[in-house]
């Protein structure tokens, strides 16, 4: 299995590498229903699968409060451990439950900096299969417009084919 994931990295095409590691995702999550179990494993092929990725990871809903996200599964530095909806870029991808591409984090007024190396921003909301809100997932990078609508695309697109 080591061997065939390190394969995912190959092709130089950033379409082509989402496509592979999405096929990989779907064999390896195949009869998982333990919800941090996909999300530990999601986060973590990703993150291996992408150089820029600097923290990628899941901040999920907290059913007690609601409006409020608690850091889940993920891979990278110490991430923050609550972001209220409509804070941060993560907040906003909440409570807009829209897709967020931020080219330069340090130009949000409301940006929250857990680490400062992190230059851009990509954070999906996430869904279950009754369409309700069930986390958004992050990623981060050290570089400046490190995403964009392929990356928006691909991650939607895994995303909702693992926990949709």
């Amino acid at each position: 299995m080591a061997e065939a994931f390190n394969d995912i990295t190959l092709p130089g095409d950033k379409a082509a590498r989402y496509a592979a590691v999405a096929e990989e995702i779907a064999s390896v999550l195949a009869g998982e229903p333990n919800l941090t179990a996909r999300m530990a494993t999601v986060a973590s092929m990703l993150a291996a699968s992408f150089s820029s990725y600097f923290w990628t990871g899941f901040y999920v809903v907290d059913p007690a409060k609601g409006d409020e996200l608690v850091v889940g599964p993920y891979q990278g530095t110490l991430g923050c451990l609550r972001i209220a909806f409509g804070r941060g870029v993560c907040g906003t991808a909440a409570a807009t439950q829209m897709t967020q591409v931020v080219k330069d984090v340090h130009v949000l007024e409301n940006h929250i900096a857990c680490d400062s190396r992190s230059a851009s921003e990509i954070v999906v909301p996430v869904f279950d299969a009754s369409g309700d809100l069930i986390a958004v997932f992050d990623v981060d990078s050290t570089e400046l417009a490190a995403f964009d609508a392929v990356d928006q695309q691909w991650l939607e697109q895994i995303l909702a084919a693992t926990f949709g």
